[in-house]
């Protein structure tokens, strides 16, 4: 009997994003992106409070811009439905996008794009709706990425998708990660896990 309680207890007790998959992806598709950095630490939080986490690069994933006509003609690019297969498929998307001249980048732009239209044409919410985001940025500059992030957020939410009210910018970041691609700060490191408890507490 006290056997059959503890395990009943255990299981109470498991972490709550036990069953939670997310997606993570940065709108940079450079290689030493600052983003990326930022990205991968938000996933190995993610996956230390037990979610199972899938990183990817849209630099994998190249797709043509988005054009009505050649969608009519041609249906979804392979690699949109292979993205939109993968947010469909998850809880929560985290994002971590650069800020190119006070807004987002053109790649991420046109992922998401692609991405709220459905298989057959038409405008879907499919890979939006009932999903959570998570919005990251990094930017050499003193803002942060913060304007860039309240692009991102409206484009998202008219898409259908929920934001979460946490959002991370990392300011000066050529010298926010050390050369493990690690943040140095402790204080960006706790709202780094402030915003994931969030995912979590709402899971």
């Amino acid at each position: 009997m006290k056997k059959i309680l503890w395990l009943a207890l255990l299981t109470l007790t498991a972490p709550l994003m036990a069953e939670v998959k997310i997606l993570a992806l940065a709108g940079s598709t450079r290689s030493d992106s600052y983003n990326k950095k930022l990205l991968i630490q938000a996933a190995e939080i993610a996956r230390t409070q037990g979610a199972k986490v899938i990183v990817i690069d849209l630099k994998d994933f190249p797709m043509p811009f988005y054009d009505a006509d050649l969608e009519q003609a041609q249906g979804m690019p392979t690699n949109a439905k292979k993205l939109r297969d993968l947010m469909i498929q998850s809880d929560t998307i985290l994002i971590a996008s650069p800020e190119y001249n006070g807004s987002i980048s053109a790649v991420l732009k046109n992922a998401l794009d692609w991405t709220s239209r459905g298989e057959k044409a038409g405008y879907s919410q499919e890979a939006f709706k009932g999903k959570q985001f998570a919005l990251l940025s990094a930017s050499p500059g003193g803002g942060g990425g913060a304007r860039g992030l309240a692009h991102l957020r409206s484009v998202i939410t008219s898409a259908g998708g929920d934001v979460i009210s946490a959002e991370v910018s990392v300011p000066q970041a050529y010298k926010a990660f050390n050369a493990q691609g690690q943040l140095t700060s402790n204080e960006l490191k706790q709202r780094l896990s402030q915003q994931i408890e969030q995912l979590k507490l709402s899971h």
